[in-house]
């Protein structure tokens, strides 16, 4: 096949499955520009119309149609096998794209991706870190972790951490000026730093635990951001009172940074889960990240 025509449809089925020429160039790595000129060469080469473009949306004409539906097989025929070569190497080699929330991309994946990396010097990983909720088949990533209960019931999930343990913090500058909290009714005199969830925009309602009873409580969010961070950061510049992951502020505790609250008040967090689609043909490569990831 003329390997500039092979291109072009490689070029015409990654815009259609993303939607825009922006989000087909990233995946790519080319110009919005150069893709679309491959696009009319493609259509010139052909000469047919595959897409229908406008300011505002991006569709495939009927023709277009008619060639994905053909296309795609050949194009997952493609991908066996060259999971089928990568699998008979002696060594996995390949790139790794992961998309992982950041408590979890510090915490579970970081720690354990020098001794992954030794092991198979030959694959590479791209960790891209976003705490919102990610469609990692609509963004060609091998993978994703988030806490399980949060997943799709198509995907396979691996399990690659403990429970995550939750602490409530405050600086000792502020709690200088507030008396600390002793339990849950008690935060309505505070200042409370709350997250914001990236994705559904929502803000974390604080949970508190005991003794196997567990109770909400509304704050009054005098400082709201969608980023753990930054919220740490402000408790740190005794701005109020906040909960985080033990993980995250471990450091600041040990060095006094923040005081602990509300002990004993804490709730945890789900473990976290690296997943994937059920569909999808995993190369040797993926396999040995996995069962690295895995406890």
């Amino acid at each position: 096949m003329d390997r500039d025509l092979w291109s072009g449809l490689a070029v015409f089925e990654t815009i259609v499955e993303a939607g825009s020429f922006a989000r087909a160039a990233t995946r790519l790595g080319l110009s919005a520009s150069a893709l679309s000129h491959a696009m009319r060469s493609l259509e010139t080469k052909l000469g047919v119309r595959l897409l229908d473009r406008t300011t505002r949306s991006l569709a495939p004409t009927p023709a277009g149609e008619e060639l994905l539906a053909r296309l795609r097989p050949a194009i997952a025929s493609v991908a066996g096998a060259l999971a089928d070569l990568d699998n008979a190497r002696e060594r996995p080699a390949g790139r790794i794209r992961v998309s992982a929330h950041r408590v979890a991309a510090i915490y579970a994946i970081l720690p354990r991706l020098a001794d992954f990396a030794r092991a198979y010097p030959d694959i590479a990983v791209e960790l891209v870190v976003d705490d919102g909720f990610v469609d990692i088949v609509a963004d060609r990533f091998d993978c994703g972790v988030r806490h399980a209960q949060t997943l799709q019931a198509d995907m396979i999930s691996v399990r690659i951490s403990a429970p995550v343990p939750l602490v409530f913090v405050a600086a000792p500058a502020y709690l200088a000026d507030h008396p600390a909290p002793i339990g849950p009714d008690d935060i309505v005199a505070h200042r409370c730093l709350c997250y914001r969830y990236t994705s559904s925009g929502v803000v974390h309602r604080w949970e508190f635990e005991r003794d196997g009873r567990t109770v909400e409580r509304s704050v009054r969010g005098d400082f709201i951001t969608n980023d753990i961070d930054v919220m740490r950061n402000a408790a740190v510049a005794g701005l109020g009172l906040t909960c985080l992951p033990l993980p995250h502020a471990a450091l600041q505790l040990a060095d006094g940074t923040l005081v602990e609250v509300l002990a004993g008040w804490a709730p945890t967090l789900p473990p976290n889960h690296l997943y994937y689609p059920s569909r999808r043909q995993p190369t040797a490569a993926f396999q040995a990240f996995v069962t690295a990831m895995r406890v």
